[in-house]
């Protein structure tokens, strides 16, 4: 008896798992490239990163019978778990819980098929009953953590996550074991892994992240049956370009400018383009030695899905010295403008602009404001791209800018509804003191010295006509607002109903065409992408808070 089947029997002597999961198969991979019916079986829940979903049996008249199905909460113990990892064993209780004794937070959107959950926190992957919320299997990695993990790819029965340490792990999707696992970097290095892999046909797709100045970015392809690289595209230009070179003071400040790829990407099977988006340059806040618009950093980039070949590419915040990662959601809409079908890219950015560009070439056709407030750039050059005002730079006096590091918006994925014509996202309007070194003399250095943050934090959801950014409807949070990057995503559907978090705690049931709040339940802070899908014949609705995960269905 293999160990698989052993534990599948004693899940299911104990109750845990049904027939269904005893039954389960491989994940078709026809489900990636169309709205998330019944799986949700990639992180945006489709390639779009629309976050939208078609299922209605929720909607706006009965969502207010909305009750909670179950909770799982991440086990703040490695005991009874798998462990991998090439470090020395971990002694029994809490694996990377911190001193709380509570698990790790979700930030991952959890895969779901075939009645099966798998999610993830940094150094830790679950497989979890849709139904029940019943544990069927935990795996720990035994290495260096990370500030959050953002979820797991699958391809075929296999699982792929990303871990702190920069490594690529690859599990048996019904047992949780170990198939292999990879270094995506040299072992020691201060980059970080968080993305979540993204399946494409026979490719995987993974990125490195982290800031820390002792490298650049990168994202490549995998083959998922051996861990192979098929190809690679770095986010920080070599030799061979010239023109994207010419950008930084010197080759050197290049190697080391970072660039990190925090988000999954999005992918356009028509045009067979990835839509990849790049963190910021290093050093963080003293810009002064690296004079240029440091590309490709803060930057979306198209790139051919089977070579890596760059197609073209838009930067959204030239020669950053705030932090502002452009790595939030490029969302893929097939809209109008002027009465023209077009292909179109569009994404709310940290740097608190909202962007729309035609996917087939990265032309821009709007940059526009989220707030009135925003004010680190002086307007737009002859080519559609903002100027850097140098009185915004961080400064060893100190310089007021809004928004602060964390951003208008951050990783937490808006949605577009193709029904209501509208993109949905939470935003908060903050600013910051920005102080930087006096001494530039050194290009490689992480640079970050001090953020004064003022604590001004008014958030909102917004609903904008996405041909324009209008705001077609806002709802104000009370209260302070948040005061960090972490909040709940957006997920629509169908049925007319919105669901994301708010600053006090609740998980959030919003009309979608009016703002209006139709439920809410109090979660505590909603801490990644709310995801839905058909069980059974009944609407899930699932979000993570802190270290719990929560499922809603209609009783």
């Amino acid at each position: 008896m293999t160990r698989k089947t052993r534990i599948l029997l004693t899940l299911a002597a104990a109750g845990v798992v049904g027939t269904t999961v005893l039954a389960q198969g491989p994940l078709d991979p026809a489900l990636l490239s169309k709205p998330a019916t019944n799986a949700w079986p990639t992180y945006h829940g489709d390639y779009s990163g629309r976050h939208f979903s078609t299922l209605k049996q929720i909607t706006a008249e009965n969502v207010h019978g909305l009750t909670l199905a179950w909770m799982y909460h991440t086990p703040a113990s490695n005991d009874g778990a798998i462990l991998g990892g090439d470090v020395a064993p971990v002694p029994p209780g809490r694996g990377g819980a911190g001193a709380t004794g509570r698990g790790p937070a979700i930030k991952a959107i959890p895969l779901m098929v075939d009645g099966v959950l798998y999610l993830s926190t940094p150094g830790h992957a679950y497989a979890v009953d849709a139904r029940t919320g019943q544990q069927l299997w935990h795996y720990y990695w035994r290495g260096r953590g990370a500030i959050g993990n953002r979820g797991i790819g699958m391809y075929g029965g296999w699982l792929f996550m990303e871990t702190g340490d920069n490594r690529i792990v690859s599990l048996n999707a019904a047992t949780g074991e170990e198939r292999w696992h990879r270094d995506l970097v040299d072992n020691g290095a201060g980059d970080f892994s968080t993305t979540a892999p993204i399946a494409i046909r026979n490719h995987i797709l993974v990125g490195v992240g982290g800031d820390g100045g002792q490298g650049r970015g990168w994202i490549q392809a995998l083959d998922p049956e051996t861990g192979d690289v098929q190809w690679k595209w770095t986010s920080t230009p070599g030799a061979a370009d010239a023109a994207a070179l010419a950008t930084w003071p010197s080759a050197d400040a290049a190697e080391h400018g970072s660039g990190g790829i925090w988000q999954p990407p999005t992918y356009d099977p028509e045009l067979n383009l990835l839509y990849v988006v790049t963190g910021q340059p290093t050093p963080t806040y003293n810009g002064r030695g690296r004079p240029g618009a440091n590309l490709y950093t803060n930057c979306v980039v198209a790139l051919n899905a089977d070579t890596g070949k760059m197609a073209w590419y838009y930067q959204f915040s030239p020669h950053d010295t705030h932090d502002w990662d452009a790595t939030e959601v490029p969302i893929l809409i097939d809209g109008t403008i002027n009465g023209q079908p077009r292909k179109l890219l569009a994404q709310p950015n940290r740097n608190g602009y909202y962007y729309l560009l035609d996917r087939t070439n990265g032309k821009n056709l709007v940059v526009k404001p989220i707030f009135a407030d925003v004010n680190g750039y002086k307007g737009l050059d002859a080519n559609g791209v903002l100027i850097p005002d140098p009185a915004k730079e961080p400064s060893p006096d100190g310089t007021l800018v809004f928004p602060t590091s964390d951003g208008v918006v951050n990783y937490p994925a808006p949605s577009f509804n193709p029904e209501t014509g509208l993109l949905y996202y939470n935003a908060t309007n903050n600013a910051s003191i920005f102080y930087a070194a006096r001494d530039a003399s050194d290009p490689t250095g992480f640079g970050r010295t001090q953020e004064h943050h003022t604590w001004f934090n008014e958030s909102s959801m917004f609903a904008v006509d996405y041909r324009t950014g209008a705001v077609k409807w806002e709802h104000k949070y009370p209260g302070m607002g948040w005061i960090g990057g972490t909040y709940g995503g957006a997920l629509s559907t169908a049925g007319g109903v919105l669901f994301s978090g708010d600053p006090a705690g609740n998980f959030v049931a919003f009309d979608a065409r009016t703002g209006k709040i139709l439920w809410h339940a109090p979660t505590g802070g909603i801490s990644n992408s709310p995801s839905t899908f058909l069980l059974d014949g009944k609407q899930f609705v699932v979000a993570g808070a802190g270290d719990t995960l929560y499922g809603f269905y209609l009783q």
